[in-house]
């Protein structure tokens, strides 16, 4: 029987991994592709991103935890480990680094859209950094699943 702490820990791991994958892969594109308002689309598919950033932040500083609190210092032996502190730092570079650059871009862009903007460029250019940082924590994330599952170290 699982201890409170191993349940948390599961619930935490799901959370993370199965949003990462429903907003980048199913949500977001859904709503590029039923809204005929590009910019709205945009707009709440960035919202979800930094939603799911932030639930995976505190998902990750669970995760670390309990490892710590759980094996000591050989957590820092173990593939697990290391792979929820690299989507960690990934889900902050994105989050805080990434996404300033893009709403700046926006922003100087106005009253323009930034796609119509002399900055669509670099905004295109960023937004391609930004997807593939979560590209990398996504497939990061479907491995630490099946290590998960395989050897809970």
């Amino acid at each position: 029987m699982k201890s409170l702490t191993e349940g948390i820990y599961s619930l935490a791991l799901t959370l993370w991994i199965g949003g990462l994958w429903a907003i980048g892969y199913i949500v977001a594109p859904a709503l590029f592709y039923t809204l005929t308002d590009r910019a709205l689309a945009g707009s709440l598919a960035g919202k979800l991103f930094t939603l799911i950033a932030y639930i995976g932040i505190g998902c990750a500083a669970y995760l670390l935890l309990f490892r710590l609190v759980r094996f000591g210092g050989a957590c820092f032996k173990h593939a697990i480990f290391w792979i929820v502190l690299i989507m960690l730092l990934l889900t902050i570079a994105g989050e805080f680094g990434v996404q300033p650059l893009l709403a700046s871009l926006k922003h100087q862009a106005l009253p323009k859209e930034v796609m119509e903007s002399v900055f669509r460029d670099r905004f295109m250019a960023w937004h391609g950094v930004a997807s593939i940082l979560y590209l990398i924590q996504s497939v990061l994330g479907l491995l630490l699943v099946w290590l998960q599952g395989r050897d809970p170290r």
